[in-house]
């Protein structure tokens, strides 16, 4: 055990951090460097990652057409902000219990669950549409229960690839399944767009349940459940009281802590806002036709996050370590600064880039921490913690920048709230710092 942030000193690609974690083991040396694209060499991950893909794809299509007929529909300005709330509020809410369910029971027949849970949205959605019965309490409620699809998804999700892969090639396996999933929401809205064009909303919100049937197929078809390799099903009941005593356990762990707090100050103050000013501006910078902007400001920030999961898995360049977890959001909200008050695309195109690839970054080394640190027996049930801050906390930034930017504009709100995230890191880093010095131990002159 690493004596500096307390993970396992066999995972690759592992630097020491500068803080001490809770309790201090005799430190053990690292091994060797792993393969680069560990994961991909792994038959049982290798098709977990293009089928999540898919599924990813599959749920920003939805998106896209079904944003698309309610607006059109209803021209609701409020149903527009309870597409953003219905989508995160799930995560707030429900991703400890659906840690602990990912404990208790088969990963695969919950991902199952959450793709058929998918998949019935998106038939219901056509249903609704060829019949021309869709009302705003029905949109209110299909738009709920497919948020709830997503946060049923990821603790199980994140329970399977440690089973496909083990502790060594972890961050492995979580930077890939980042990058599969930024490939989705890249070519998410293209695909979505060509079917809602070349088929309507009707068939093509049919159509696109297709995309989510190679994962459910696959967790069929594979022996890993979750479980087999650590062998730990926890069998405590699931409740609210169960969640609490998880959040009350890892506020004891520092490190396994400030984690989850950087994911969800990253999630609160940016988030979703990212996306939210884009249209604002697309049309407000001059050089290209706002339609054409609109696009390769989406492209640029989808491309920074297949990118960054290509560049950090092919180099190696960051290690995992709570230093590094707290530049590379440091980064992800300066880069966030510089686009909102950029007005020059040759500015604002490289800072989606440069914050994509941070932002993956960020992620992927947080949650790489919280899984390998979490105690086995409630390893689903820390996840969905972080889950709460990772994408529960997005709920925020339509707070953040969404009502703050209708007081004061869309770009000025964005760059205060993430110049709000990089003072916040800041804190963060001093405090975890003044901790571990008063950890040291004091010697005599």
């Amino acid at each position: 055990m690493c004596a500096a942030c307390g993970v396992p000193t066999h995972v690759p690609v592992l630097e020491a951090p500068e803080l001490d974690a809770p309790q201090q083991h005799e430190s053990q040396p690292a091994a060797a460097q792993p393969a680069k694209f560990a994961a991909l060499r792994n038959p049982s991950c290798r098709p977990y990652l293009g089928g999540a893909a898919l599924a990813m794809m599959a749920d920003n299509i939805e998106h896209v057409i079904t944003y698309w007929v309610i607006w059109q529909k209803f021209h609701s300005p409020a149903l527009t902000g309870f597409e953003v709330i219905s989508h995160w509020l799930p995560f707030l809410v429900l991703s400890p219990y659906f840690g602990a369910l990912a404990d208790r029971y088969d990963c695969r027949k919950l991902i199952q669950g959450s793709q058929a849970l998918f998949m019935a949205v998106s038939l219901t959605w056509g249903i609704l549409f060829a019949t021309g019965t869709l009302t705003v309490w029905d949109a209110c409620i299909l738009l709920i229960l497919h948020g709830m699809a997503g946060a049923l998804w990821s603790p199980p999700e994140q329970l399977l690839l440690e089973d496909f892969v083990g502790a060594a090639d972890l961050p492995s396996a979580i930077r890939l399944n980042s990058t599969a999933r930024s490939l989705g929401i890249l070519f998410g809205p293209v695909v979505g767009s060509v079917l809602l064009i070349g088929l309507g909303p009707v068939h093509g919100i049919w159509v696109n349940i297709a995309f989510y049937l190679p994962l459910t197929i696959l967790m069929a078809r594979t022996r890993f459940t979750g479980h087999t390799r650590r062998g730990v099903v926890a069998r405590e009941r699931v409740g609210v009281l169960s969640a609490v005593r998880v959040f009350r356990d890892v506020a004891k762990d520092r490190v396994l802590a400030s984690m989850i707090i950087l994911a969800g100050l990253g999630s609160f103050f940016v988030g979703s806002a990212m996306q939210v000013v884009m249209p604002d501006i697309a049309t407000s910078t001059p050089g290209i036709s706002g339609s054409t902007a609109y696009g390769v400001l989406l492209f640029a920030n989808g491309l920074g996050g297949v990118l960054g999961g290509l560049i950090l898995e092919g180099t190696g360049w960051l290690k995992l370590s709570v230093r590094a977890a707290l530049w590379s959001t440091v980064v992800y909200g300066a880069t966030s600064v510089i686009f909102a008050l950029s007005h020059d695309y040759l500015v604002a195109v490289p800072m989606l880039v440069i914050g994509g690839i941070a932002a993956l970054a960020s992620l992927s080394i947080t949650q790489t921490v919280v899984q390998l640190r979490a105690p086995q027996d409630k390893k689903g049930q820390v996840i969905g913690v972080y889950g709460v801050g990772a994408n529960g906390m997005r709920l925020g930034s339509g707070f953040t920048v969404g009502l703050f930017g209708a007081a004061i504009g869309l770009r000025p709100a964005l760059g205060w709230s993430a110049a709000a995230l990089v003072v916040c890191v800041a804190v963060l880093a001093l405090s975890l710092a003044a901790q571990r010095n008063e950890s040291l131990p004091s010697h005599p002159a």
